[in-house]
């Protein structure tokens, strides 16, 4: 295949000169796009020979081997239709769009149809096949291109050369061109391993061209390069990875196929004790063994036919259906105690939960089906309630490992169904709430802070913009321009909102701006302005005064802001006749970047002192650097997200629930996006322990940027398990067909 790029190698030649930005890269790759799907073309033509080295069995079936050869008599069309889907991807996909083999999940497994799962299998297999040929080349080039997208650290999954845009342009390729589902089925897995083959030496001669223009690789999380980790995943658990447990049987499960012949116990018989009989968690004990001594289910009224055998279908589903649950449960089990961002002691209770979890399986198949199932909303509550703890010396993390322990012991009763775990559920929030009810009350006090902030300064920009054009063409000095679209404009809207019967200006503050202005112009004074002023200083002096000190104004800036307006006044009221006061206020008049309100620009948003202490409000500039926190490296490997969490979404894709690491200081503190504001300007985070952090957007983001806030999870640790669980069975698929 052709080289990507001439590199220039003469004596005089300096490849450093150029700096190739990220739209260089993406146009050199695109542009190869016709030359790889060229290729893979010819040698699925060279496999479709009846004789030769290259020779493929399966290609001389006749449907595979008309797809193939309708493939060559089209390679242009066929050439350019992949080159518009890769173009598509790698522009407007990018980072944000996802191959089926990530999307999957374990919730909508149940709606998809036959097309969806076979697509999803296609996908994979050809992911697999291209991952394993560039698995050695692609951690370089995602360290580049994320030093390209602006990135400190590696980036590979918002790399827009990876791997997937490349597959995904290639299914959509041959959707499009081999409408035929068998024959597309055949060619997509040894299409994807010639594309791969050629991609190699694209991404090869991409990092050489990269690193001899001078390009600096991205620090990779962890502070080291991993070889061979472009392809790799979070391992598929161990001991039950079964080839039973495939995309088929497991949404078969989910929709409730095999309930049909299964048996069922009676439920009147199995409806558990009440939990109110509980005083105190001593009392637990009583009720286990009131438990287990509930009467056991009714004999059935009619004796079974032993002498009849089981007809096949009666014999093999129940036990096909009973076998999967036991294997999902034990996957999602596994996969919960393999996920390094819950503690050591809370995973060992975690396993000794799993045995009940297990025989309410075998009863209860809406475990598997019904996200809001009591088992499922308990074990959801209690994994996500341990993200609080990072380390077993955390303030709460004993009280709370010990509700977990007296749940274990709840559970050890034979008696085992959705109400056993829903009054489970119950007690334990009861439990919970003694301490969260103190956290709560904080919360609404600070977001009614908050939301009250972001309507002020909501209002406050159309204030801004309304005087600034009062300033237009007139000679206002560029101070008081700062301080009116700043800082006064808080002012005015904090007195629109404050006030109960909606006047638009009920303390005078927006008219005072008329005042203002004309007493700063620097334009000939008209007869008399002096005496107009001499009457006019004091009293707009005090009200400015008055309505800076509503807002809670800091003292400095206010003292700055009255000095350099005194200043001009002084000369103003002198008609330019003192030569000294004439000469101070053409100073200050000069000195622009001095008096703007480096504080409101800073942050982006304004809170006074109340408001900021109420809800942890993080000053933008008052944060520490990367650099002054910690050496980079040892920042990075701090702050890495767990392999387990779902981390590739930016600020903006974030909700409420999500669990982060900020670095405070010098040290990382586990908190929760409890609050936004309507508007996403405000951001609440806090902690098990009660204490609020906010910021605003612009905060956000920077230190997002920065590697100062790290997403721990940001859905629910039950759900990433099952979706573990759904790409498990997707690869038993997936190496099922391919055996």
């Amino acid at each position: 295949m052709a080289k990507l790029l001439k590199l220039r190698l003469g004596v005089s030649d300096d490849p450093t000169a150029f700096q190739p930005s990220l739209n260089d890269c993406l146009e050199a790759i695109v542009g190869q796009a016709e030359l790889l799907m060229t290729d893979v073309i010819k040698g699925l033509v060279s496999a479709a020979q009846p004789v030769g080295p290259r020779r493929v069995a399966l290609f001389q079936q006749a449907a595979t081997k008309q797809a193939i050869e309708a493939l060559s008599a089209n390679i242009k069309a066929v050439c350019g239709t992949y080159g518009a889907e890769l173009a598509r991807i790698v522009y407007e996909g990018g980072g944000k769009e996802q191959v089926h083999t990530e999307a999957l999940r374990y919730e909508d497994l149940r709606l998809f149809e036959d097309a969806q799962l076979d697509q999803s299998i296609e996908v994979a297999r050809a992911q697999q096949e291209v991952s394993h040929a560039v698995d050695e080349v692609l951690p370089t080039l995602d360290s580049l291109m994320s030093t390209l997208m602006g990135w400190r650290t590696c980036q590979p999954g918002l790399n827009p050369l990876r791997p997937d845009a490349f597959v995904r342009a290639l299914q959509s390729c041959l959707a499009v061109h081999v409408p035929e589902a068998q024959a597309r089925e055949s060619l997509i897995a040894p299409a994807a391993g010639l594309l791969g083959v050629n991609l190699r030496k694209l991404y090869r001669e991409l990092v050489d061209w990269l690193v001899s223009c001078g390009v600096e690789p991205a620090v990779p999380l962890g502070g080291r390069l991993q070889q061979g980790s472009g392809a790799s995943g979070a391992p598929v658990v161990t001991s039950m990875a079964k080839t039973l447990l495939t995309l088929d049987r497991l949404r078969k499960l989910l929709a409730g196929d095999f309930d049909a012949q299964m048996p069922r116990p009676d439920f009147m018989y199995t409806v558990p004790a009440s939990m109110a009989m509980l005083q105190d968690m001593k009392q637990v004990d009583v009720l286990v063994q009131k438990l287990e001594q509930r009467a056991p289910a009714p004999a059935p009224t009619a004796a079974p036919d032993l002498l009849k055998e089981p007809t096949p279908a009666a014999a093999e589903v129940p036990r096909l259906g009973l076998q999967l649950g036991e294997e999902v449960v034990r996957l999602m089990f596994d996969n919960l105690t393999q996920d390094k961002r819950l503690l050591p002691e809370f995973k060992r209770q975690l396993k000794a939960i799993e045995p009940a979890v297990l025989r309410l399986a075998e009863q209860d198949s809406r475990f598997f089906s019904e996200r809001t199932h009591p088992a499922r909303q308990f074990l959801e509550r209690i994994t996500q309630r341990s993200l609080a703890f990072t380390m077993e010396s955390d303030p709460g993390w004993r009280r709370f490992l010990l509700t977990v322990e007296d749940s274990v012991r709840w559970l050890s009763s034979k008696v085992m169904d959705a109400d056993t775990f829903g009054e489970l559920l119950d007690h334990l929030q009861s439990q919970w709430i003694d301490h969260d009810q103190g956290l709560v009350q904080k919360r609404e006090d600070a977001a009614k802070a908050l939301l009250h902030a972001e309507q002020r300064n909501l209002l406050a920009q159309k204030l801004g913009v309304e005087f600034v054009e009062a300033t237009e063409g007139l000679e206002v000095a560029d101070f008081v321009v700062d301080f009116l679209k700043g800082s006064w404009t808080q002012v005015v809207a904090e007195a629109q909102l404050s006030c109960a019967d909606g006047s638009d200006d009920p303390y005078g503050y927006r008219a005072l701006v008329d005042d203002l202005i004309w007493s700063v112009q620097k334009s000939t004074s008209p007869r008399g302005r002096a005496r107009r002023l001499v009457r006019m200083i004091p009293g707009l002096l005090t009200k400015l005064r008055e309505g800076l000190a509503r807002i809670d104004y800091p003292p400095e800036l206010t003292a700055r802001f009255f000095n350099s307006l005194i200043t001009i006044h002084r000369a103003a009221v002198h008609e330019g006749r003192d030569a000294i006061s004439k000469e101070a206020a053409d100073a200050v008049e000069a000195q622009v970047a001095q008096f703007s309100d480096s504080r409101l620009e800073g942050a982006g948003i304004w809170l006074d002192s109340k408001e900021a202490q109420d809800s942890g409000f993080v000053e933008d500039e008052g944060y520490p650097t990367r650099e002054a926190a910690a050496p980079e490296a040892e920042v990075v490997a701090a702050a890495a997200a767990p392999e387990e969490a779902a981390v590739a979404s930016r600020p903006g894709d974030w909700h409420t629930g999500i669990w982060v690491e900020l670095l405070v200081g010098r040290d990382w503190l586990r908190a929760q996006l409890t609050w936004a504001s309507p508007h996403a300007t405000l951001f609440m985070f806090t902690s098990l322990s009660g204490s609020a952090h906010s910021m605003s957007r612009r905060t956000l983001d920077r230190l997002w940027s920065q590697g100062q806030i790290k997403v721990v999870a940001d859905r629910n640790v039950v759900d990433d398990a099952l979706d573990r669980v759904a790409k498990a069975a997707l690869k038993n698929s997936v190496d099922g067909k391919s055996g």
